[in-house]
């Protein structure tokens, strides 16, 4: 923790390795994730190899290295390619079936409060949510859209971090703006009739 009431923006993304990435105190592992994925973008993007075809070739130039290298080994009484037995534990495959249940649950709930109970509110913000991915997703293809995101992850924790009182002070007030909107078109959203107001009044 810095000053008092401030936020270690370390722990705040896990306070590991990836943290220690994303905020440049690990400066090689910084710059091996920037520069491998500036090559891999220059690769698919600009030189105009295919992303599967790339996948294959590698796949298969891998496994004709490994039979051949398996192959001399034992002709050559040297020892096998040290191939790790990749075992997936049941307690991993548990934790991300109960992160995808959490998503799942959730994406059911939006739409049930949608579908069902008629929330104006919800709509709005999944509308304007996916209206404003295909708005920005209609300038990028699909991997300029990852290597901006990976451009960003490794500025923006970086500079919060060097600058946090600052941009603080400045969220502060976009956050009043925002909740003074919000409040006032809560209101306008309560004057409209939903599925649940229609149902009361019937009974």
């Amino acid at each position: 923790m810095g000053d008092f009431g401030r936020i270690s923006v370390h722990d705040a993304l896990g306070g590991g390795p990836v943290a220690d990435i994303l905020l440049w105190r690990n400066s090689y592992g910084g710059g091996v994730v920037l520069i491998g994925s500036t090559i891999l973008w220059f690769l698919f993007e600009r030189g105009g190899y295919n992303v599967l075809a790339f996948i294959a070739n590698n796949l298969l130039l891998l496994v004709v290295i490994l039979f051949f290298w398996a192959k001399s080994a034992s002709l050559l009484n040297r020892p096998l390619p040290p191939i790790p037995e990749l075992d997936i534990s049941e307690e991993s495959v548990l934790i991300a079936a109960d992160e995808m249940h959490v998503w799942v649950n959730h994406a059911f709930l939006i739409a049930h409060e949608i579908a069902v109970d008629g929330n104006v509110k919800a709509l709005i913000l999944v509308v304007s949510s996916l209206w404003l991915i295909s708005y920005i997703g209609s300038f990028f293809n699909f991997l300029t859209m990852i290597y901006i995101g990976v451009l960003l992850s490794l500025s923006v924790p970086f500079l919060y971090d060097k600058f946090q009182a600052q941009v603080d002070e400045k969220l502060i007030v976009a956050h009043k703006i925002v909740h003074t909107v919000v409040r006032q078109a809560d209101i306008v959203l309560q004057m409209i009739p939903t599925a649940q107001h229609k149902q009361k009044k019937n009974q």
